[in-house]
């Protein structure tokens, strides 16, 4: 992910965007009340400058951008551990250098065509849909920027395209390398290739105690104890404070009357029809039915299967129809209405099966609604709770008092580290939202009353850290078993590695890989139609990139995708595709090769700048910036 986060802002695109400072403004702002010395800039190319308002504006714009992209808000934490501070000072700075260069070339832009921009801007439209100056000073006036301010940054990114556009408009790509990545793309491969188990290396023998305790010298820090801290909290939910003995019967007979629907299950009646094409086929049918044929029989004369004629067991309120529902339930048990007006035309229905209604008695429920009449007279008194809390603990009183008198229960987690684990290894996962506890657990420090966490609205955790066991090493008793655990498993893949690399030395030699395969007892496989961008799960990506690393009869070595061995394998075809043209490309790959290509002109182009017009940066006055 810091990789992807990292090269999210690297192109030259996204480099001059990000030099667009006011564009996007209106959903990514920055308060007013900071930054407003312009004599203070963060660089300095020749005569153009990025003062600290811009800097923290194209700052806090790259850092909402990788935040929308993460779907979580980016901390100043990861923003310092994914180089953003670095990557807009370089950003801003390939500006300047167009913003220099620019200003060397004479060139300008009329007011005329800065009014234009600026009217074409959709952050300022009224709700005709047309540039509105209230809208403009209302827009400007929530991110603290002045109308000059933004007519200067508009002027300076119109000048700015103009270079862009003289140095990469009409540029192309040449089809024969469209051709080419074709080709590339879809050359597919057979090969054969051997599994290398780890059972042509094991059992490997227990280390002795000096080449373990070497090993472990050298690792000691992957042994090392974490920081433990033990803490204690409160939770308070309803369910922490709900007394169900406090609900009198009277409330339970009320609560049970009013929500009589709720223990109800209505009656239902197995219902059959027959839908007629009219009228006189209705009662010719009736007819049979009271001259004594079966629903049944009737139905089959009809052209009905039992399918057909099956409208379910249903309540009375789940009939759509309402004309059959109310003959339906008029009917009793294995009686037939007469001719009704349906829906979908004349229609007989049959009663073949009455399910009774079926009312809970209160006995069976009681329990129930006396817990529902409590949790919800607890939520309603839950603020009074915690207010008497937090009144308890402002007067003096310990987290165990406070909660004693609240008649909450105050639990110990006796020493936890930052990844929820005990020391002996075990997770602890009963905590109340357990995640954000632990944060803020190890964000706080010992002996500190903290504010409560909200458990979504529908209640609190207060926390409170009494004991902080530092980090430390340890020593390789305490932890030998684990680590000859490690020892042997590297020296497993090690082995293993020396008699991979011992083998593909045979095949590159000429031995065959059935002689391989003989010689170790393994069975040699083919795999035909590998593709570049397969992710084959007998090969694994890494398996695909090695076996197109090498040229038709070539070998080599991979790991297992599985973790458990290597293969061997050896290339033994190689089919280009017979289609590849430029067409064959998609055209949004086609658009990105050109854009690839435009940036890379583009950082030709500010390499040179970079050595013609010298950049000053002013440290202090970035990190000024960022303090904010």
């Amino acid at each position: 992910m810091l990789d992807s986060l990292r090269n999210a802002a690297s192109t030259w695109i996204a480099k001059l965007l990000l030099g667009l400072l006011v564009l996007s403004f209106a959903v990514w702002g920055i308060s007013g009340q900071i930054l407003n010395d312009q004599s203070r800039n963060v660089l300095t190319v020749g005569d153009s400058s990025v003062s600290m308002l811009d800097y923290r504006l194209a700052y806090d714009r790259q850092i909402n951008t990788l935040s929308q992209r993460l779907g979580t808000r980016v901390t100043r934490e990861q923003a310092v551990a994914f180089g953003i501070d670095e990557q807009v000072l370089q950003q801003l700075a390939a500006g300047a250098l167009l913003d220099e260069e620019a200003r060397k070339l004479g060139l300008g832009l009329s007011s005329d065509r800065l009014a234009q921009l600026t009217a074409d801007d959709p952050a300022f439209r009224g709700p005709d849909g047309r540039f509105n100056r209230q809208q403009f000073d209302f827009v400007l006036s929530q991110i603290g920027m002045r109308p000059e301010d933004y007519l200067r940054n508009r002027e300076q990114v119109a000048i700015r395209q103009q270079i862009v556009e003289a140095a990469t408009d009409g540029m192309s790509v040449p089809d024969e390398l469209f051709k080419n990545l074709a080709l590339y793309r879809g050359e597919d491969r057979t090969i054969e290739y051997v599994a290398l188990p780890l059972a042509l290396v094991e059992p490997v023998a227990t280390p002795d105690d000096a080449t373990l305790q070497t090993w472990f010298d050298e690792r000691k820090a992957d042994y090392a104890a974490p920081e433990y801290r033990k803490f204690s909290y409160v939770k308070l939910e309803p369910s922490d404070i709900s007394d169900p003995a406090s609900v009198s019967e009277d409330q339970v007979k009320k609560a049970y009357d009013d929500l009589r629907n709720r223990y109800t299950t209505p009656e239902k009646r197995t219902i059959e029809q027959i839908v007629f094409p009219d009228r006189e086929a209705a009662e010719a049918a009736l007819k049979n039915l009271l001259d004594g044929q079966s629903f049944a029989d009737v139905a089959t004369a009809a052209g009905k299967s039992a399918d057909d004629i099956a409208l379910g067991t249903l309540a009375q309120g789940e009939i759509a129809d309402s004309a059959i529902a109310e003959a339906a339930f008029a009917l009793s048990e294995n009686q037939f209405s007469d001719v009704l007006d349906g829906t979908f035309g004349p229609v007989i229905v049959n009663v073949s099966e009455v399910q009774a209604e079926v009312v809970l008695p209160l006995s069976e429920v009681e329990d129930e609604i006396r817990q529902d009449l409590a949790l919800e007279e607890a939520s309603r008194v839950l603020l009074d709770v915690h207010d008497a809390y937090e009144d308890a603990r402002a007067g003096g009183a310990t987290m165990a008092e406070a909660a004693e008198r609240m008649n909450l229960t105050m639990r110990t987690i006796e020493a936890i580290d930052a990844t929820a684990r005990r020391p002996d290894g075990a997770i602890v996962g009963d905590l109340p939202v357990s995640a954000e506890l632990i944060r803020e657990v190890f964000e706080s420090d010992s002996g500190i009353e903290n504010a409560p966490l909200s458990m979504g609205g529908n209640g609190f955790i207060f926390y409170e850290v009494e004991g902080i066991t530092p980090e430390r090493d340890r020593s390789l008793d305490e932890v030998r078993e684990e680590v000859t655990q490690d020892w042997i498993a590297a020296e497993t893949d090690r082995l293993l590695a020396a008699r991979a690399a011992e083998l593909a030395q045979k095949v590159k030699d000429g031995v065959s890989l059935d002689d391989i395969a003989l010689e170790i007892d393994q069975q040699k496989q083919v795999k035909r139609g590998v593709k570049r961008t397969a992710n084959d799960a007998d090969l694994g990506q890494a398996g695909v990139a090695a076996v197109f690393s090498v040229p038709r009869d070539g070998s080599g070595v991979f790991a297992n995708p599985a973790g458990d061995g290597q293969v061997l394998f050896r290339v033994t075809e190689v089919f280009e595709p017979a289609s590849a043209t430029a067409e064959s490309i998609p055209e949004n790959q086609r658009d990105a090769m050109r854009t690839g290509l435009a940036d890379d002109l583009l950082d030709q182009m500010v390499a040179r700048l970079q050595g013609k017009h010298p950049v000053t940066v002013n440290r202090a006055a970035m990190q000024e910036a960022l303090s904010f």
